[in-house]
């Protein structure tokens, strides 16, 4: 019975890992299945030390789960050996400063302002970026002096959604990439790195849907502090909404797919707020030409979204072949905003 119960595990977990091939438009109530990942890796991972301590012989029972189920585990949590930054290396960073908190530190001593100017990446991807809490001066009196150039871009409908490009190197052009949207976006700038011609791409995909409420919801349903029917009723009605802009985000995806596939022969650095987890159909569709530099040279989960209830990575940095990652780590020490900052260092491979 034990052995059906972990083989049924690894069933599971299978289908769960590999859920990301489905689209939330056809099956917006299977989207978020993925969430569920880590708790089927925590019971194989029970599963292996019941056989250890008691029935050694059936400890490959969850070895070969594991190994079926290998690109999915290091897509949610890969386990790299840390290597040295080579010489000539640029650093990257990506970070959704949620209006850099500014209801937190006000001003030029913003908490947020002063990390980026301690950790000066080459190239910053902002999203959420707005100076509405702290105002336009006070980032320019920061940001300005690191670096030379910067471009941000509003959403169509209102200065409320901005995203921002920081970079030590030239920004010679920029294009939006059309998808409908109420207030999300991505725009792809056009940068040159030591004589090469980079295109970087700045997402903040569709969010969850979920009101304040909701989501105070969710976390007292995961701490089993919600009574029986109410949790069943709550439930429900975030399976749904999170369904529904999965469905959304979906579409998005598939327009940035589509740009970094009619440029798949260029250079191309992308970075953003995915608003979806690893095992997602929004990563697994704008990965699928790039590198995942987190998966490629990250260490465990790398949660870069912490409130809610929700602790999944859902921002991340990709890269074409020509580029190679290294020490790419979300910094969890940085709680002003309700995302952490994920950066990467990476360099140029020798052209063929």
């Amino acid at each position: 019975m034990v052995a059906g119960a972990n083989i049924a595990t690894i069933l599971l977990m299978f289908l769960i890992g590999f859920s990301d091939r489905v689209n939330p438009v056809s099956f917006p109530v299977l989207s978020n299945i993925g969430l569920s990942f880590p708790v089927f890796i925590l019971i194989n991972l029970t599963f292996l030390f019941f056989w250890l301590l008691f029935q050694r012989r059936k400890v490959w029972i969850p070895i070969v789960g594991f190994l079926i189920c290998y690109v999915p585990v290091r897509e949610y949590a890969p386990l790299n050996i840390k290597h040295e930054v080579p010489k000539g290396a640029i650093r990257v960073m990506s970070y959704n400063v949620f209006l850099f908190a500014g209801w937190n530190s006000p001003g030029t001593s913003n908490g947020i302002l002063q990390y980026i100017k301690k950790q000066h990446p080459d190239i910053l991807c902002l999203q959420e970026a707005g100076c509405q809490e702290i105002g336009q001066a006070n980032i320019d009196s920061v940001l300005d002096k690191i670096y030379p150039y910067k471009q941000y871009s509003h959403h169509s409908s209102s200065n409320s959604e901005t995203i921002a490009l920081y970079s030590k190197f030239p920004i010679v052009d920029s294009v939006r990439i059309n998808y409908p949207s109420k207030g999300n976006f991505s725009v792809a700038y056009r940068v040159t790195i030591d004589e090469d011609s980079v295109w970087i791409i700045n997402n903040h995909l569709e969010t969850t849907g979920l009101s304040q409420d909701e989501r105070k919801g969710f976390k007292l349903m995961m701490k089993g502090e919600m009574d029986h029917h109410v949790a069943k009723s709550t439930s429900k009605l975030i399976i749904t909404r999170l369904g529904e802009s999965s469905a959304k985000r979906a579409v998005e995806a598939d327009a940035v797919s589509e740009f970094i596939e009619h440029h798949q022969h260029e250079s191309i650095i992308l970075c953003g707020d995915f608003n979806d987890g690893p095992i997602s159909y929004t990563h697994h569709t704008i990965v699928k030409k790039l590198i995942d530099c987190y998966i490629e040279s990250g260490f465990g989960p790398g949660i870069s979204y912490h409130k809610g209830g929700f602790f999944v990575r859902i921002d991340n940095i990709m890269c074409t072949s020509d580029w190679e990652p290294f020490q790419c780590n979300v910094d969890n020490k940085i709680k002003l905003s309700d995302h952490y900052p994920i950066s990467c260092w990476l360099k140029k491979r020798p052209k063929p």
